[in-house]
């Protein structure tokens, strides 16, 4: 045995493998381990491994399976560099001596870098996506090839504002590798002139392309104008195609750059360059018979599944080649969308772009939250989402222009004057100010992230509440008479506190109804479900109701009537419609909570108990976060059963609480004649309420007396209350 360290590299057949990239040094030497590992395996039982003294669980959960391609990130890749790669041909330029087929195989990278930009946006690493092209990593060396040059340079400016606007929304701890880059060439010198190249280029195919669609023999071409390729009657075609590529990139850099401008400045900029997107996306498509169609040879397997629209496998790209970048974690299993799929993704973002841009940057919180939630029910994807939240904080302001104690100010019903009033100084009041900035931060994130951050989330609401209601009290509690500053502190007070609660609420409401989302609740656990959010809902329409009393008698002193009359007295009596709209809501939860707890009670089939944990258990672990900030108070799982032990057939018989759903869902649509968002949803809640009322007669009637009967639920018309499906075995 020589004094150095062997070190040894078999080859899968057994024999050794002297690899050129990997030299022998002065201190190693290649040896064949093949014996050694053979020997191993034939001592080895299934389950077994070779490991030392000192190995352990935890070094266990952290080790590689050797020769695994999802484990070992050592295994042997076609290429170790991408030196060794381009010697070997695998990134030629040009790509062909063949003109036609240079252009044809151009478009291909093209379009299989489009579908590695969505996988890389859909969460996989940029190393093995977008960077998996060599001409990326080796961007000087396609200088010659103007084209090509432009488009790579494009798409890695592209990449590096992506970035940008994640890590500076710091969403991507969703998704912690969409950010890192590995060392990999993202910053390049004069990428800032990348548009400038590629109008060049852009410019000098648009001439080719009017100068193909000459049809007389008068309009001679122009001297220095040579064509793409050889063959005459595919040159317009191959023009179309490419300039329709060439310009989304365009269009593209221009919408990321137009919308993180400060303030919404770039915004209707943005929508221009997302229309024009979406025109080149169309024109994109329909390229594909055409490149299709330009050799006599067809590609193998589905072409939907595809990456390219021509349907062949692009030339320099090899997922393997970075795939040790990603040291020490495992490289992923990357699975590249196809070309359509690609396509798709874009189209579906440029949308949600769309959606932010076209907001009004309204300054009533009220209507920002539900425009975010909204927004997130089409649940877009990670950059779309990191947009909205730069839009929405930028510089510790609301758009970057409204500071958030006179957002709160508007929200809470306090009159225009005192949004710059110097209590805003107390430190509660500027803690309430970030509470509300990490808010819709946390509302921009995906549903699982926003989820978990809110429940925590709450805790700190229930304090600045008591902070807010001690500092009240110190500072007020003993003043018989107060000058009208004084007045004006209290009223501030007084108006933030109500607004808190209010607030705080519907952060829990937001909370439970997206586990509905998620998917987190079994159907034996929906009674207890809607029983909290029966708890929520009456705290939260009780504070809403509060909240906009005060609202109107904010309005009222504003206008200064000295006498109300009638018709006011009779306005100001009415339950105000915002919340009957959440009275309905209410109804439905009663009423699922009612029939929910009549059916465990009579019918035990329905609900067994489970072999993991008891109901108590779960309880706790639904509502735990709820719990530890007192939201509601006095709830308790012993309050929960004291409320629905007693339910039966018999009682749910006297009172149908979905007719009353029913009802109200009915008269107050006409109020939200000018919302089409709210008249949507309060259709969706009379069908959930008219199906349910058919159902629980149905129930109550042959409930106890038929065997047969099945009860299921679905969420057919609306996302969080389940209808009841009654049905024979």
């Amino acid at each position: 045995m020589a004094d150095k360290p062997v070190y040894e590299e078999a080859s899968i057949d057994g024999q050794p493998s002297k690899l050129a990239s990997i030299p022998a040094s002065d201190t190693t030497v290649w040896a064949d381990a093949s014996p050694l590992l053979q020997a191993a395996c034939a001592g080895l039982r299934d389950g077994e491994l070779i490991h030392g003294d000192n190995f352990n669980l935890f070094a266990a959960m952290s080790a590689l399976e050797i020769m695994d391609p999802k484990m070992d990130s050592g295994i042997v890749c076609t290429y170790y560099s991408i030196d060794e790669a381009i010697e070997n041909g695998a990134a030629p330029i040009p790509i062909s001596l063949d003109s036609t087929i240079d252009v044809c195989r151009t478009i291909d990278i093209m379009d299989h870098l489009l579908a590695c930009e969505a996988a890389w946006h859909k969460g996989h690493s940029v190393a093995q996506t977008v960077f998996s092209c060599i001409y990326l990593l080796r961007l000087d060396r396609t200088a010659p090839h103007a084209l090509l040059h432009s488009y790579c340079r494009i798409i890695r400016a592209t990449c590096k504002a992506v970035v940008s606007v994640v890590s500076d929304a710091r969403t991507h701890e969703e998704e912690d590798l969409f950010t890192l880059t590995y060392g990999l060439p993202l910053n390049g010198d004069g990428d800032d002139k990348c548009l400038s190249i590629l109008n060049a280029v852009e410019e000098t195919i648009s001439r080719q392309l009017r100068a193909c669609k000459a049809t007389s023999s008068k309009r001679r071409l122009p001297e220095d104008l040579e064509p793409l390729q050889s063959n005459p009657n595919l040159e317009e075609g191959f023009c179309k195609a490419l300039l329709c590529r060439l310009r989304f990139r365009k269009h593209f850099f221009h919408v990321l750059s137009c919308m993180k401008r400060p303030q919404g400045r770039g915004l209707e900029s943005a929508r221009k360059n997302i229309a024009s997107c979406l025109t080149e996306l169309e024109s994109i498509l329909k390229s594909a018979d055409f490149l299709r169609s330009c050799f006599d040879e067809s590609c193998e397997g589905d072409i939907d599944d595809k990456t390219t629209a021509s349907g062949f496998e692009p030339i320099g790209f090899d997922a393997m080649l970075n795939s040790r970048l990603s040291a020490p974690t495992p490289p992923r299993a990357i699975k590249i969308l196809s070309w359509k799929k690609a396509v798709e993704y874009f189209v579906k973002l440029l949308h949600d772009l769309d959606v932010i841009c076209s907001y009004s940057l309204d300054p009533h919180l009220e209507s920002l939250l539900r425009f975010v939630v909204q927004f997130q029910k089409s649940q877009p994807d990670l950059v779309a989402r990191s947009h909205l939240q730069l839009l929405l904080v930028q510089d510790g302001k609301l758009y970057g222009r409204d500071p958030f104690f006179a957002v709160i100010n508007k929200a809470a019903a306090l009159p225009e004057a005192t949004k710059n009033h110097d209590i805003q100084k107390n430190e509660s009041f500027l803690q309430l100010g970030m509470l509300v900035m990490n808010l819709l931060k946390i509302l921009c994130t995906n549903a699982a992230w926003q989820r978990r951050k809110l429940g925590k989330f709450l805790q700190d609401w229930r304090v600045i509440y008591v902070q807010l209601e001690l500092a009240f009290r110190n500072e007020y509690g003993e003043v018989s008479s107060s000058s009208n500053d004084e007045n004006t502190c209290m009223k501030i007070f007084q108006h933030i506190l109500l607004w808190v609660e209010e607030q705080t609420f519907w952060i829990a409401f937001r909370f439970l109804i997206l586990g509905f989302e998620l998917e987190l609740y079994s159907t034996g656990e929906y009674c207890m479900v809607y029983w909290y959010l029966y708890a929520v809902l009456i705290k939260l329409a009780e504070k809403t109701h509060l909240m906009m009393a005060v609202s109107h008698d904010t309005a009222k002193r504003k206008g200064k009537k000295k006498k109300d009359s009638p018709k006011d007295l009779a306005r100001e009596s009415r339950i105000p419609p915002a919340v009957l709209f959440l009275q309905c809501y209410i109804c439905l939860a009663e009423g699922l909570t009612m029939m929910l707890a009549a059916l465990r009670n009579e019918i035990p089939v329905f609900h067994g108990p489970s072999p993991f944990n008891t109901e108590q258990e779960k309880f706790v672990q639904h509502f735990e976060l709820l719990q530890r900030a007192c939201i509601p108070d006095h709830v308790s799982y012993l309050s929960y059963k004291e409320s629905t032990t007693h339910a039966r057939f018999s009682t749910l018989a006297m009172y149908n609480y979905f007719k009353d759903a029913q009802r109200i869902a009915k008269e107050v649509k006409s109020s939200f004649s000018n919302d089409p968002e709210r008249l949507a949803e309060l259709r969706k809640l009379e069908q959930v309420a008219e199906h349910n009322s058919v159902a629980q007669n149905v129930i109550c009637r042959l409930g106890a007396l038929d065997p047969s009967l099945k009860v299921s639920f679905e969420f057919s018309h609306h996302p969080f209350f389940a209808t009841v499906v009654v049905k024979r075995s």
